[in-house]
């Protein structure tokens, strides 16, 4: 089996194993709640097997698109994205305090989630065609002033946990294009302070730092959520309670189908079934930044490694939070808690990587440099050089032996 098949038949297994397996912790988490309020116990299951399949179609069909052509859409997704996070401000249903759903039919979409796709779509294909910003003004001018008006719009729905994540791809996309260390720090300072500077000017955002830094402050307030998930993976055990038989997510544990989802398998499947988890995330940040790595065209090497991050940084957010190792972001759990948007996002993207390990070998042929201008690859250049080399030494051994002709009438 080739590297390349190798990569993409572990991505398909762990996506589709992860997405399997979200959607019995998802009917485990709202079941027995939904029974005991006299609800549908298989109400959240329906609505997410419906955005399963709709995210495995779209899966399908990125496969097998040629992801290149992406390159020329990113403008599209762009303006597109960005229209529907203004009039998610206007027309979105509220819920919690937020506007961050627009409704479409019995369904809901969060305009957030395409976002965090297209900027990745569009930071790999302008660092593909452009150098890499070696200093904070080149930094902040596109991608900067770009990334700056979606997270500005983003965090007035409120929603801090999206740009976050749009954070860490928008970084491994840079990492990769090669831009200066100094260059990345400085960015990256400045992000901080201006995170840090949204937490402090919103109350419900400072109150989940402080329960954050010390939880049993407020045991009952901001430190709630996070002391509840503590006790479910005490719960635990090693092996678990077994599925369904946690209580934690009766009337205990908020948004236990979630944000908070993986204490739920803490609870019912213990360490072993949590070390499981993880483990499924490590190999597919494997199989995609290898992908990455074998991939020749520069476009798609940079594609591939926002995509992966943008699975696996989120990942690694949530399991962090749930944990109680940083902050409470509201990021869920790639593939497996509750979320419509997300689960479809995160499958297309998936299929975009498998497209990517698929051709990316084969698209240096084709591949454009940076200046934009089709160049041929760099075998054939490479041919040309040796074909007129090879061509003037025969000349010069022509010239030679009859110089030596001439001579020897003479």
């Amino acid at each position: 089996m080739k590297r390349g098949q190798l990569d993409s038949h572990i991505l398909v297994l762990v996506t589709l194993g992860l997405t399997a397996f979200g959607l019995v912790m998802v009917y485990s988490a709202t079941s027995a709640p939904a029974a005991l309020g006299g609800g549908d116990p298989v109400f959240y299951l329906k609505r997410e097997s419906i955005y399963a399949a709709i995210g495995v179609v779209l899966l399908l069909i990125a496969s097998r698109v040629d992801y290149r052509t992406l390159r020329y859409l990113a403008p599209i997704l762009m303006l597109a994205s960005f229209g529907l996070c203004l009039s998610v401000l206007v027309l979105g249903e509220q819920v919690n305090g937020a506007r961050r759903w627009l409704g479409v039919g019995p369904l809901a979409f969060q305009p957030s989630e395409l976002a965090k796709l297209s900027l990745a779509v569009w930071a790999a294909a302008y660092l593909s065609r452009h150098r890499a910003p070696q200093s904070l003004k080149e930094l902040a001018r596109p991608i900067g002033i770009t990334t700056g008006l979606f997270a500005g719009l983003i965090l007035l729905e409120p929603d801090l946990g999206t740009v976050i994540a749009i954070g860490i791809v928008l970084g491994a996309i840079l990492v990769v294009s090669g831009v200066p260390l100094r260059v990345l720090a400085a960015g990256g300072s400045i992000a901080v302070a201006l995170g840090l500077a949204a937490i402090w000017f919103e109350p419900y955002r400072r109150a989940r730092l402080f329960s954050f830094i010390d939880p049993w402050h407020d045991a009952q307030g901001a430190g709630f959520q996070t002391l509840q998930a503590i006790i479910g993976f005490g719960s635990g055990g090693v092996f678990g309670t077994g599925i369904g038989q946690g209580v934690a997510k009766v009337n205990y544990l908020p948004e236990a189908h979630t944000d908070m989802i993986f204490a739920t398998i803490g609870e019912e499947l213990g360490l072993v079934g949590a070390a499981v988890v993880i483990a499924a995330y490590c190999a597919f940040a494997y199989a995609g930044l290898r992908v990455a790595l074998r991939c020749r065209d520069p476009f798609g090497k940079r594609l591939a490694a926002g995509l992966t991050t943008l699975v696996c940084g989120q990942a690694l957010v949530n399991l962090a939070a749930v944990l109680g190792l940083a902050p409470l972001t509201g990021i869920t759990l790639p593939f497996v808690s509750y979320g419509g948007s997300s689960l479809v996002v995160s499958l297309a993207s998936v299929g975009v990587l498998l497209n990517i390990a698929g051709h990316g070998g084969a698209a240096s042929a084709q591949v454009s440099d940076r200046s934009g201008r089709d160049r041929g690859s760099r075998a054939a250049v490479a041919r040309r050089r040796r074909s007129a080399g090879r061509a003037r030494g025969r000349r010069n051994v022509r010239r030679v032996a009859g110089s030596r002709r001439g001579a020897a009438r003479s």
